[in-house]
């Protein structure tokens, strides 16, 4: 039975590998969507190590800005389409914000409407940025804002929801 889970937390707090763990535990065929782009060296390595330790038998979309486009392709290629591992929300977004705002509010709207009519299970990873400090900068304010909209917009379509925190799962929504 296809599931939608979010899996959110803050940097560094086990987020990715818990939402791996339960792909690779629901026993379907997976498609991992990559929303990073590698824009230095650092960040390079970053998605190596990241590509090295998945399954070999897993797919890979790397789709900066048009996820939507993604789930429609994978939900009309097949009746049963994969699941789909979508990290990050948080570089998506980030993506979004310079790419200007008619893309940011085209992509962000198809994007939930495709995870609401996508037919098989979703896990999508985001970052909580709910517990710092207001930023600074108006760029910063509105990434927090525009982040904390898309997480409660994705939380209430997702059947689960699930907190990192130390590599531990806080349940906040779903069994």
């Amino acid at each position: 039975m296809a599931n939608k889970l979010l899996v959110i937390g803050g940097i560094r707090s086990g987020k990715t590998a818990m939402a791996e763990q339960r792909a690779q535990a629901a026993g379907e065929p997976v498609v991992y969507v990559a929303t990073a782009t590698a824009g230095d060296d650092e960040m390079a390595r970053r998605i190596s190590r990241h590509q090295s330790q998945r399954p070999a038998d897993w797919g890979l979309e790397e789709e900066p800005l048009r996820l939507a486009k993604v789930l429609n392709h994978f939900q009309a290629q097949t009746a049963n389409p994969p699941l789909l591992l979508i990290d990050c929300m948080s570089l998506w977004l980030s993506n979004l914000l310079f790419a200007g705002d008619e893309a940011f509010d085209r992509e962000r709207e198809a994007f939930l409407t495709a995870v609401e009519q996508y037919s098989g299970s979703v896990v999508v990873v985001t970052n909580e940025v709910g517990l710092g400090t207001i930023g600074m900068d108006p760029l910063t304010r509105r990434f927090a804002d525009e982040l904390g909209w898309l997480n409660q917009a994705l939380a209430q379509r997702c059947d689960e929801v699930v907190m990192s925190v130390a590599g531990l799962p806080l349940v906040l929504k779903g069994a």
